[in-house]
């Protein structure tokens, strides 16, 4: 594989929904709605990368320094 390209860290969606604590739902809706990308594995298996999960669901909290 070539540097520039990086590896995906593909996962069913009840898998990724259990990950981040969500319901495979909330997933669903997140490829319905554009905000991440579901990839087609065949006719009915359908996988998502978990950064582009992490992008969107982990978030730093704010701390008293921040204010």
């Amino acid at each position: 594989m070539p540097k520039n390209q990086t590896q995906r860290r593909l996962c069913s969606i009840p898998q990724a929904a259990e990950e981040y604590g969500v319901c495979s739902k909330t997933i669903r809706r997140y490829i319905s709605a554009g905000r991440i990308v579901g990839y087609r594995m065949g006719p009915r298996l359908i996988r998502v990368d978990l950064d582009e999960l992490d992008a969107i669901l982990l978030r730093p909290m704010a701390t008293a320094g921040d204010r």
